[in-house]
């Protein structure tokens, strides 16, 4: 059984990103086994743009991934959406609205302050993914907050600049794809890794 002692990991990631929200999620049914079996995780949330270019008004997913990588877009989705499955995950790209993601990480980084980055970051992927909704517009994003208890304010700044600081910072350290894992003390897994991996890499993980 692990110790209680805080196990500190760093991820980078981002909302569009089907990768990362595979990796996520058998991340935290690892860090929800981890914590049953008496550990504690502090998890940081780093945010990555996988298309800063991208209208905030959205557009069709496929469109945008078949302008970008070719007729080839189509079989590759179906093929992470099938093996999404397996993780109980429903990633529907035909009806999934294409959009910028720095409103979305602006939140996430709200919610951290709120102790609700995890399950914001959860229901930001599974809004983009399976819901097909459009996460940077506001009303969508007021929204989701509200169904996660996430207090916004009155300001539509705060954490802004702590964002462009996360972003430059990721740039700095060499991200260049995600999802990217790092346990403090111990390894930085690259990818969406197997839950088992997840929480080995936490067991193992210096205190």
């Amino acid at each position: 059984m692990p110790s209680a002692t805080t196990r500190r990991v760093d991820i980078v990631l981002d909302i569009i990103c089907a990768h990362s929200y595979i990796g996520y999620a058998r991340f935290l049914r690892a860090v929800r086994r981890f914590r049953d079996a008496g550990g504690d995780v502090d998890v940081h949330l780093h945010p990555f743009r996988l298309d800063p270019d991208a209208p905030a008004a959205g557009e069709p997913l496929l469109q945008a991934l078949e302008r970008k990588f070719g007729s080839g877009v189509f079989d590759e989705t179906a093929r992470v959406a099938a093996h999404a499955a397996h993780d109980g995950l429903v990633l529907d790209y035909a009806n999934a609205v294409h959009t910028d993601t720095f409103e979305a990480h602006r939140h996430i980084a709200l919610a951290a302050g709120q102790g609700l980055a995890e399950q914001v970051t959860e229901r930001f992927f599974r809004a983009y993914f399976t819901d097909g909704v459009n996460i940077s517009d506001p009303a969508t994003l007021d929204r989701l907050a509200r169904e996660t208890g996430l207090k916004t304010g009155d300001d539509p700044q705060a954490c802004a600049d702590e964002v462009r600081a996360g972003l430059e910072h990721v740039r700095r350290s060499g991200v260049r794809s995600v999802p990217v894992f790092v346990f403090a003390g111990g390894p930085t897994l690259s990818g969406a890794q197997p839950e088992d991996t997840y929480l080995a890499a936490l067991e193992q993980t210096a205190g």
